[in-house]
């Protein structure tokens, strides 16, 4: 994995922590969602990029 990818699948994993944090605070259940989905997502992304340094080596 690139260390570009791995940086950006961390940033967007941190953006979702601050929603998810936001949304607690403020109340606002749809914020609070949306940085739980860019978690999963950004989580997701990272596991795919481990997968493909997995078949290649």
């Amino acid at each position: 994995m690139s260390g570009t990818d791995k940086a950006k699948n961390k940033a967007d994993d941190l953006l979702g922590q601050a929603k998810e944090k936001l949304g607690q605070v403020t109340g606002d259940r749809q914020q609070e969602n949306e940085g739980k989905t860019d978690q999963t997502k950004a989580n997701l992304k990272d596991a795919g990029e481990k997968v493909k340094d997995a078949f290649r080596s």
